[in-house]
């Protein structure tokens, strides 16, 4: 016989989103169908084919924003974060989402840093290929080489499982949200990542009490007004590091410092070199002095940044911030929360050193 904590397990349901992307795209040229259109499909499949031997009951969360995730910005976010927040408040804590794979890998990684500290499980997924074959024109019938089933299938299976966090299931593997990227354009395998995460994959709670997640919501839900207001206007901006005269760099730096504070991720080469010049080095503290947060970052896609070269070592006595081991989208998604959640400059600072700094993903100089 089923133990009790299994007979819960099996009873709590799971919350199913979809948002569009490759997995519920159709047609030449491919495009994502309408929630009208795809959800009794993608419904119906569900039903005929889930097992109630591992799965609890699903339920659809109506979503309104349905776009290719490439169209997605920062208030697409924080309208996923929301629409979380609302059915975690009503202690709900499973979900499914389904997005598509251009920023799936970022906006996992914004959720997992929004709902840090939570006992929320959140999974996240997609496919390489959409579930209907748009060879088939005259009516819907599912790819029989799509992956999009499977992933769906083995995403509700973890969700099931309950395990506090974000995650990012695909192609059979699953990894915490903050330390998945995308590594290849078309192939079904088309993501990696790893379990050696940090914060906020240990922040989670296995089972938080009633009172203390009530405590839990009612504090995000009090932010809700700003930070959806701060969404309108919040930007993160890449610099990408070539074998160009400094004064390139420069230039492109010194046009951000007329904006209101934003983040700005630097791409250095190697380990987060940067090539010196004393203007470059005038700019980053303008930057500095203006609000905006400066995060070094690798162009490779392993490894992170270190402060051991000094080629790199320079910037960091100039008020940039290390990006540690963390991934691109998973900077990209820390600023933006960082951004979104706290008013000042100083305390988002604060924050960015303390989570990079006592959770060992930033590699310091020896």
């Amino acid at each position: 016989m089923p133990s009790s904590a299994m007979k819960k397990t099996l009873t709590d349901p799971i919350h199913l989103i979809y948002a569009g992307g490759t997995f519920g795209s159709y047609g030449r040229p491919l495009a994502p169908l309408s929630a009208e259109n795809f959800l009794p499909i993608l419904q119906q499949l569900v039903s005929e084919q889930k097992s109630d031997n591992y799965f609890p009951h699903i339920y659809w969360l109506n979503n309104t924003l349905i776009k290719d995730s490439s169209q997605l910005i920062p208030i697409d976010f924080v309208h996923f974060y929301q629409l979380l927040l609302a059915a975690y408040t009503q202690r709900h804590r499973r979900f499914v989402l389904i997005t598509g794979t251009d920023t799936l890998s970022y906006l996992g990684a914004f959720l997992a840093e929004a709902f840090a500290g939570s006992d929320i499980c959140v999974v996240v997924t997609g496919s390489m290929r959409p579930l209907l074959d748009s060879e088939i024109l005259h009516s819907y019938a599912v790819d029989a080489y799509s992956d999009a089933w499977e992933n769906l299938n083995e995403s509700l299976k973890l969700a099931a499982a309950g395990e506090s966090g974000v995650k990012i299931h695909f192609s059979g593997e699953s990894w915490p949200a903050q330390t998945v990227q995308k590594i290849h354009s078309h192939d079904l395998m088309a993501f990696t990542g790893h379990s050696r995460a940090a914060y906020p994959s240990n922040s989670y709670i296995k089972n938080l009490t009633d009172a203390r997640r009530q405590h839990w919501s009612d504090e995000q839900r009090s932010l809700l007004t700003n930070i959806s207001s701060r969404a309108e206007h919040t930007h993160v901006h890449a610099i990408y590091c070539l074998p160009n005269d400094t004064e390139v760099i420069n230039k492109q730096l010194q046009a951000l410092l007329s904006q209101l504070p934003c983040g700005i991720i630097l791409l250095g080469f190697g380990a987060g070199n940067v090539p010196y010049s004393a203007a470059l080095a005038e700019t980053l503290e303008s930057l500095f002095k203006k609000g905006h947060m400066v995060i070094c970052a690798s162009q490779a896609p392993f490894g992170g940044v270190s402060e051991s070269y000094a080629a790199g070592s320079w910037q960091y006595d100039h008020h940039v911030l290390s990006g540690g081991r963390l991934t691109i989208p998973a900077i990209y998604a820390r600023l933006l929360w960082l951004l979104l959640r706290y008013d000042s400059p100083a305390r988002r600072r604060q924050r960015w050193l303390n989570n990079i700094n006592q959770t060992g993903t930033s590699i310091k100089k020896r």
